[in-house]
């Protein structure tokens, strides 16, 4: 393998991403749905000869094995290994460490192709210590990490994303750190660090070329929705709404464009259906479903606020109003969000009026500066006392 070769698409995510559908509700995803999935599947299966992928479905749903599949499957996986097998002997007797290694990282591709986890991990490992160059060292760990995000294994994720760093820092090319950013950044995303992943992402945004991952849409969707949770709105607007490579194709990806400036022009009504629609699409998927609650109270928290920074009280009815939400809902609401801390308001229920309390910047600059001097006054006497001694 090259330097530069292209990475292969291995496993394909896109089927534990429809292994993950297949797990939710049928109020999510209808059985109608599911069984297209499961015919689907069963196809990749028959492609692929993903003898152990099919087993671990069977186990996982409860499926009816069919036995003439599994044992074509299983016959033709044997002929295949023994293939392989003969072809890295042959390549230890009569040629060089070059084919050796090709050798290796065939069969270790065609394990993690049909799905066996733990032969292709150990296949990769043999294959890795036969390898001189960083590029095809750091492919073999990206194909890890990969499946590390097709298994939900963070373990395995975690320990070779580290291990791509160290690598990287001794010499990896400027493309494969731009894969490591779609990669690390994917991963921070499935266990809800938004801030952290939107800052990779958008660093990788016009360079993303990670596409064994997911599509260039899916990835400028996600940029979005982690920016949109996790950025100021300043920020948003520049580096987000702005940005050439998101206008390119925002109006691929339905009614993105209509969620993410309805926040920012604060068109809050159009905001509130847009949430609830993605609220239901973020459900669906394998990375953002267990954060849709999450994502969906903080961007509201986040509409809330843009308004109430703009005035120091407003009418709970005009506000509800705004929002397209009834006055009793908006009351609950704000009542949780202020008892938590997360808003800076009060509600006059008798006036029908919300008030913001948040001190003004100034104000909240002259507060700290008085703060740090008082601090740092104490520390002098402090020191005074002892240098006097």
């Amino acid at each position: 393998m090259s330097e530069w070769s292209e990475i292969k698409p291995i496993p394909k995510l896109d089927l534990a991403e429809k292994r993950f559908l297949l797990t939710l509700d049928d109020e999510i995803v209808s059985a109608e749905k599911k069984e297209q999935i499961r015919k689907e599947l069963v196809e990749a299966v028959t492609a692929e000869n993903m003898l152990p992928f099919y087993q671990s479905l069977i186990e996982q749903f409860k499926w009816t094995e069919d036995s003439s599949l599994v044992e074509k499957i299983k016959t033709d996986n044997e002929q295949k290994v023994k293939q392989l097998t003969d072809v890295i002997t042959d390549a230890e007797t009569n040629l060089g460490e070059s084919e050796v290694r090709e050798g290796n990282l065939a069969r270790a591709d065609f394990y993690c192709t049909i799905g066996d986890k733990s032969k292709a991990e150990e296949a990769y490992r043999q294959t890795i210590e036969k390898t001189v160059g960083m590029g095809g060292k750091l492919d073999i760990v990206f194909t890890l990490i990969r499946m590390g995000f097709f298994y939900n294994d963070n373990v395995l994720i975690t320990k070779n994303i580290e291990k791509a760093k160290g690598m990287i820092e001794q010499g990896g090319d400027w493309d494969r750190r731009n894969r490591l950013k779609v990669y690390e950044g994917l991963y921070l995303t499935s266990i809800r660090k938004f801030k952290e992943a939107a800052d990779l992402f958008l660093e990788a945004l016009a360079t993303f070329t990670a596409t064994e991952v997911m599509s260039y849409n899916q990835f400028a969707l996600y940029t979005v929705l982690v920016s949109m949770v996790s950025v100021d709105r300043v920020t948003l607007k520049k580096k987000v709404i702005d940005a050439p490579e998101i206008l390119t194709v925002i109006k691929e990806i339905p009614g993105l464009s209509q969620f993410l400036n309805s926040l920012y022009n604060s068109n809050f009504s159009q905001f509130f259906v847009s949430l609830a629609d993605f609220t239901d699409k973020l459900q669906q998927d394998k990375y953002f479903a267990p954060h849709a609650k999450y994502i969906c109270r903080e961007l509201r928290i986040k509409a809330y606020s843009q308004l109430l920074d703009s005035y120091r009280s407003v009418r709970l009815e005009g506000m509800a109003n705004q929002f397209g939400v009834s006055s009793q809902f908006l009351d609950r609401e704000l009542s949780r969000f202020i008892s938590t801390g997360r808003l800076h308001c009060k509600i006059d229920k008798v006036a029908g009026i919300v008030e913001t309390t948040r001190p003004d910047s100034k104000n909240a600059l002259y507060q700290d500066t008085i703060k740090q001097g008082d601090l740092l006054l104490n520390r002098v006497s402090k020191l005074s006392r002892v240098i006097n001694l």
